[in-house]
């Protein structure tokens, strides 16, 4: 296998920032949680071709917290390239003027959809947002345009960025504010490209994988909380301070092989042999 192929796409979600200071939920800073997954993602020991965030990137979609994202994303905003991606929690016209030097954000009309290469791979960024309301949203027209944009990559291994999961995670009231309209559709169009690798999704704030349209969707633990896992249909909606962490997606030229890298700095890595012979 020709290592000079792979293209190593990373995905964080669900950063939710809040103004310097404050606090999300009334608990919680996460800006020094942002902080420590960029420094991992730095420290990763493949050079990522590209960063997603797919969503929610604030908690409320304000100037000062966009603010406050771009300094935080610095380090990586210097050194790779970053892509954004409104969630229920976003505001889009403030993300646009927010970050008005990234190109791709400026397209697309009344939604935030794009399609860029990423190395070998094609990202293709669907927007979800239903202004106003937590629950999500594919109407016709952002579903037209999705068709014709994996009609132009056929020949492309295409990985589609939401923020709202389009499948029932069982975890109850997370389904209550989940794709509420173009699900069933998107899954037609996933199933029609079977160049389509990965639908990878935010929201969720935990680490999901479900077979969708014959390929995978799936979506990532947050950098700061994580959504309670609790699979009874009534649970309390409720988040807790489980481990944080991000996706390596790896396409290798011939399969997408997606990782969860854990955000932090830990010990090792220790060798398990030396001089040859195992460690006893």
């Amino acid at each position: 296998m020709n290592a000079t192929r792979n293209t190593f796409l990373v995905q964080i979600t669900d950063p939710h920032i809040r103004e310097p200071g404050r606090l999300a939920y009334g608990r919680i800073n996460t800006a020094p949680y942002l902080r420590r997954a960029v420094d991992s993602v730095l420290a990763l020991r493949q050079r990522p071709d590209a960063v997603v965030l797919t969503g929610d990137l604030c908690d409320f979609g304000r100037e000062a917290e966009y603010a406050h994202l771009a300094a935080l994303l610095a380090p990586l905003l210097a050194d790779l390239p970053v892509y954004l991606l409104p969630g229920n929690h976003d505001e889009r016209g403030q993300l646009r003027r927010s970050f008005a030097g990234h190109a791709y954000l400026q397209g697309g009309g009344e939604f935030v959809q794009y399609s860029v290469r990423v190395g070998a791979l094609r990202l293709v960024a669907l927007d979800t947002v239903a202004p106003g309301q937590s629950h999500g949203e594919l109407c016709t027209r952002r579903l037209d345009w999705l068709e014709r944009e994996l009609a132009a990559c056929s020949g492309e291994p295409v990985v589609i960025a939401m923020h709202h999961p389009p499948f029932r995670t069982l975890i109850g009231h997370m389904d209550k504010i989940g794709l509420r309209e173009g699900a069933e559709r998107l899954e037609a169009i996933v199933a029609r490209h079977p160049n389509v690798e990965r639908i990878i999704c935010g929201h969720l704030h935990r680490a999901i994988d479900v077979r969708f349209g014959g390929s995978i969707a799936s979506t990532c633990p947050a950098p700061a909380h994580q959504v309670a896992l609790d699979l009874q249909p009534d649970a309390a909606s409720a988040w807790m301070l489980e481990p944080p962490a991000f996706r390596v997606h790896a396409w290798d030229g011939q399969r997408l092989v997606s990782h969860l890298a854990a955000s932090g700095i830990f010990e090792g890595p220790y060798p398990f042999h030396e001089n040859g012979m195992l460690i006893d």
